[in-house]
């Protein structure tokens, strides 16, 4: 069942692949705590003392990289649905 074009379908390929790389891989940074997306973590202005920041930002790190998993999942989902559009498309149908 055709849902969108192929013009279309093709853009939801070309982006959902490019959603992928760029999620996988800011989960990845995430996940081994990179010093340059410190400013995305949602952490407190001040703590007590340096264990309790560290314990703050080593949950956030591994948050927001789950959280760039999960939307890399879902963005795997757009892709399946992309290409499936697209190969309806591209079908030649013979009357």
């Amino acid at each position: 069942m055709k849902i969108c074009g192929p013009k279309l379908s093709l853009c939801g390929l070309i982006i959902s692949v490019w959603g992928i790389v760029q999620l996988v891989l800011m989960g990845l940074f995430f996940y081994i705590n990179s010093v340059a997306l410190i400013e995305d973590l949602p952490l407190e202005e001040e703590y007590h003392s340096l264990e309790d920041f560290y314990a703050a930002a080593n949950r956030a790190y591994n948050q927001n990289a789950y959280n760039c998993w999960i939307a890399a999942c879902i963005y795997v989902l757009t892709l399946l649905v992309s290409a499936q559009q697209f190969y309806m498309n591209s079908r030649v149908t013979v009357n």
